[in-house]
C-alpha cells in the first residue's frame, strides 16, 4: 500500500506543482480590463500591473488603441502620470511612474481611466511596457499564446436597449437644459405691473395737472 501512495505521489505531485506554477505566470501578466465593451461607451478601464520578477516595478506605458480617445485617470498616491499626445491632441500612450519605491514583488498595483471606444466594433490591444528597478523592460506586446501578450478588449456593436439607454441619457440632459433656458412668465409678471403702474401714475400727474 505505502509503495503505491508512494508511486502515485510521484506521478502526480510534479503534475500538480507544473500546473501550479503555470497559473502563476499565467496570472503574472499585464492586463486591461473588462475584457468587451461596447461601440461609443466611456468605458472604465482597469489595468492591473503584478510583480514577476524579484525587484519592485517603478514605470508602466501602455499605448492607446486605435480609434479609443482617453478621457480621464484616477489619481494614484506615490505615482505620476503623463501621456503623449499626436498632432491631433490625442492622447497616443500614457505612463504611471513611482515616485517611492514602486510595487514591490509579491504585490500587485491598479489603474483606473476612462476611454471613449469606436464608434464601430474592432478588436482593441493594449500594448503595455513594464519597467523594473534593475533597468529591465517586459514588453508586453505579443499576439495570444505569446510569451508576454498584450492585453485585447472586444469592442462589440451596442444592442437597441444600449443604444435607446444612451438616447434617453440624450434626451433627460437636454430637457434640463431646456427647463433651465426657458423663461418663467411668472417671474416676468412683477416687471410687467411695476411698468404698469408707473404709466397710470404718469397719466393721474398729466390729468391733475391740465385740471389746474
Amino acid at each position: 500500500m505505502k509503495r503505491t501512495m508512494k508511486k502515485y505521489l510521484r506521478v502526480f505531485l510534479p503534475t500538480v506543482l507544473g500546473l501550479f506554477l503555470f497559473s502563476s505566470i499565467a496570472s503574472a501578466h499585464v492586463t486591461v480590463a473588462p475584457k468587451t465593451s461596447t461601440t461609443g461607451a466611456w468605458e472604465t478601464y482597469t489595468l492591473k500591473v503584478p510583480v514577476e520578477k524579484e525587484v519592485p516595478t517603478t514605470k508602466v506605458t501602455v499605448k492607446v488603441p486605435s480609434g479609443l480617445e482617453i478621457e480621464s485617470y484616477q489619481p494614484v498616491p506615490g505615482w505620476n502620470y503623463s501621456t503623449e499626445k499626436d498632432a491631433n491632441g490625442k492622447v497616443k500612450s500614457f505612463t504611471f511612474e513611482a515616485t517611492g519605491e514602486g510595487i514591490l514583488p509579491g504585490q500587485f498595483q491598479q489603474f483606473v481611466f476612462v476611454a471613449k471606444n469606436p464608434n464601430t466594433a474592432t478588436k482593441a490591444p493594449w500594448d503595455a511596457y513594464q519597467y523594473y528597478k534593475d533597468g529591465s523592460v517586459v514588453e508586453w506586446t505579443g499576439d495570444e499564446g505569446a510569451k508576454a501578450p498584450h492585453s485585447i478588449t472586444d469592442i462589440v456593436k451596442a444592442t437597441t436597449a444600449d443604444q435607446n439607454a444612451m438616447q434617453n441619457m440624450n434626451k433627460t440632459t437636454s430637457e434640463k437644459t431646456s427647463t433651465k433656458v426657458a423663461p418663467n412668465p411668472t417671474s416676468s409678471l412683477p416687471t410687467i405691473l411695476s411698468v404698469v403702474a408707473v404709466l397710470l401714475s404718469l397719466i393721474a400727474v398729466v390729468v391733475a395737472f391740465r385740471k389746474k
